[in-house]
Order: C-alpha cells, then sequence, then structure tokens
C-alpha cells in the first residue's frame, strides 16, 4: 500500500473516525483504525463493536492496499504535522510497519493485520428516508440532555425516535427520560420514514451524531432496522447498534389536566433561578416557587450556606401555589425554550409540571417537584 495524502483532510476524517475508538481496550485491534487505499481514495474505519464510523477522503494513491494501525497514535502524529504539508504513506509488509514521511519527519507504526478487523455488519436496514439536518440536531439538542446515566435502567440511556400520531399529523418523535425530567420534540414525519420501528439510540451515539452533524452536510441519510442504524452524513458513515430493551410508557406521565398557567418572561426566569441557585447545596439544588397572582418569588434556603429570594413579574391568576424544582433540571430546560415566554401548566406541590415555550408547539418538557 502507497499513497500521498493532504495533512488537512487526513486530520479531519482521522477526527471523525477514532472519536469512538476506546483509549482502553481489552482487544489490541479495537484500538487501530482501518487504512483501506483503492482507486482515489482512502476509506478509516474505527469501531468499539458498538458504533462504527466509516469516512472516505481523497487521496492520491500508488499501490491499493489495507492495514491497521494505532488511532490515536496516528491521529497525534498528523495533528503536529505542518500545516498544508504532504503526507506520504507507505506499508512495509516485511517489517510489518506503516511509515509516514512528510518534510524532514519521520515515523514508523506498527501495524495489525486487516483481515481481523471487525465488521459492523449492518445487513438489510427495512426503513430509510433524508431528513435535514438542522431538523435532526434540534431533536437532539431538545432531548439529549434529560437521558439517564443509570446504568441499571439501561432502557432510558438513550433517546427514543418513533413514529406517532398529534391530532392528524403523523410526526416523528423523540423522547428522553430520566425519571426526573422528560423531554420530548417531534417534527413531520420525513418521507419514508412510515412503518419506521420505535428505536432507542444509545446516548453515545446520540452525541457522536451530534458532533458530526455540526460539521455536516445539509441532510442526514437515516436507515433503521429494529437492532441497528445507520447515518450517512457527508462523506461520513455512522453505524450503531441499538439499545436492545423497552421504552417505557412516556404517555402515562404527561400531564393532561394541569389548568393552572404560569406565563414568565424565559430570560428573567433563567437569570433568577441562576442567581438564587448560588445559594444551593450541591446535594439538594433545591429552589422553591411561590406563585401568586401577577408575582413569582423564588427562594433558597441552605441551613448551611445562607439563604436567597427574587422576586419577578408573571401573568399568573389562579390560586396561590408553592412548589419546589431542581434548579439544575430547571435551567436545562428553560435553555431549551425557543421562545421569549414559559408557560408552566402546574396542578399542586406533588405533581409532575408541564412545560412549554409559548411559541412552539413541537417540544414539551415534564419536571417532578421536590420537597422543599
Amino acid at each position: 500500500m502507497r499513497l500521498v495524502i493532504e495533512r488537512g483532510e487526513l486530520l479531519r476524517a482521522l477526527g471523525h473516525v477514532t472519536s469512538v475508538v476506546e483509549r482502553r481496550t481489552t482487544i489490541p485491534i479495537l484500538s487501530n483504525v482501518l487504512l483501506k487505499a483503492s482507486g482515489q481514495a482512502l476509506e478509516l474505519k474505527a469501531t468499539d463493536l458498538e458504533r462504527e464510523v466509516i469516512e472516505e477522503v481523497r487521496a492520491d494513491v500508488g499501490a491499493a492496499g489495507a492495514v491497521t494501525v494505532p488511532a490515536h497514535i496516528l491521529h497525534d502524529i498528523v495533528r503536529k504535522l505542518p500545516e498544508g504539508s504532504q503526507i506520504d504513506i507507505r506499508r512495509d509488509t516485511e517489517k510489518e510497519r506503516l511509515t509516514l514521511a512528510a518534510g524532514q519527519a519521520r515515523f514508523a507504526l506498527q501495524t495489525l493485520g486487516p483481515e481481523d478487523f471487525p465488521d459492523l455488519n449492518a445487513g438489510d436496514l427495512g426503513t430509510s428516508f433524508e431528513i435535514a439536518a438542522k431538523d435532526l440536531k434540534r431533536l437532539i439538542d431538545k432531548t439529549r440532555f434529560a437521558i439517564s446515566t443509570e446504568e441499571t435502567r439501561y432502557y432510558l440511556n438513550g433517546i427514543f425516535f418513533h413514529i406517532a400520531e398529534s391530532g392528524k399529523t403523523s410526526m416523528l418523535r423523540a423522547v428522553a427520560t430520566d425519571g426526573h425530567r422528560l423531554a420530548q420534540a417531534e417534527l413531520p414525519r420525513p418521507k419514508g420514514a412510515e412503518g419506521m420501528p420505535g428505536v432507542i439510540i444509545p446516548r453515545k451515539t446520540v452525541h457522536e451524531l451530534h458532533r458530526l452533524i455540526e460539521e455536516s452536510a445539509e441532510t442526514v441519510s437515516v436507515a433503521v432496522s429494529a437492532s441497528k442504524v445507520r447515518f450517512e452524513i457527508g462523506s461520513v458513515t455512522l453505524t450503531s447498534k441499538l439499545i436492545d430493551g423497552t421504552f417505557p410508557d412516556y404517555g402515562r406521565v404527561i400531564p393532561q389536566s394541569n389548568d393552572q398557567e404560569l406565563r414568565v418572561a424565559n430570560t428573567d426566569f433563567m437569570s433568577a433561578v441562576d442567581r438564587v441557585s448560588t445559594i444551593a447545596s450541591e446535594r439538594g439544588r433545591a429552589v422553591k416557587l411561590n406563585i401568586t397572582s401577577g408575582k413569582l418569588v423564588l427562594s433558597v434556603n441552605n441551613p448551611e450556606g445562607g439563604s436567597a429570594t427574587e422576586e419577578i413579574d408573571v401573568n399568573y391568576t389562579s390560586s396561590p401555589l408553592e412548589i419546589g424544582f431542581n434548579a439544575k433540571y430547571l435551567l436545562d430546560i428553560a435553555g431549551q425554550l425557543e421562545g421569549d415566554e414559559a408557560r408552566f401548566l402546574l396542578a399542586d406541590p406533588g405533581s409532575p409540571t408541564m412545560i412549554r415555550s409559548a411559541g412552539d408547539d413541537n417540544a414539551l418538557y415534564v419536571l417532578m417537584p421536590m420537597r422543599v
């Protein structure tokens, strides 16, 4: 194998694929990236057996071939080479080495045979469709903060993507919950997504996908089966196993009869919560909302750290109500609201509260109260 490639092209591709390579693994070849040269391109592939990233970049290939080398070492070498340099890559089959040359710099890396590199063969993915990158990013942004990190409830360790009916419109809906809060976002079902199975995309895959979308093309091609999902984002292909579990019936925790509505300027509310929660203990982080007609008083009382209160004007005409929430969870949700005004639909101090943006019907949040 022999090729010449521009340093920037190789660095960008390595940045995409090495993100799925674990730095510590008991299987040596999983620390490597597979390089496959043919035609006028170099294909790079990396995997952790749960996720696989493939990218193809332009290269001047002198002799086709394939080899695997330590992914993070190669990435570090290329990163430290001068910008704009041309990298000459050759495989020395006798010494089982891959040599890299750029300017006066020379490197030789240990290799492992490409035939042992695992293939996350997705097989036939029954449902496929295209979605605008910004729309997929929005679904992820609005829900991923609520993904559970509790490993015992593994079926909550991802975002549940499925087709759901909203009124008379069929929607692609994303839902995440950790038992304390729930985030739901949706958009009209993309063409071709009808019949898509409900799937739970793992947390690591969600974060990887979000990172790739941020640098990506305008559309993302999605293919789904009951056990795997594949995303084609420009020149990058991300394939992932799905969480093998049943997402709970989240509809049961979305309140339907909360009839006490609080409307508040979202930026004012966020700033006030942020200020008073400075006093809150790391363990509790509870902030109390005392809501009366036209007025909201936020307060925190920490026996070890002191107390804080702040009053803001609100639109509220129902009976007075005192309710407590985790300050961090409030800020996470408020940070995702798109309009200027936040709507809180409340029932009583012990029941879940629904939070929406006054100008956005395609996202909703549910937050469990805390005792304060």
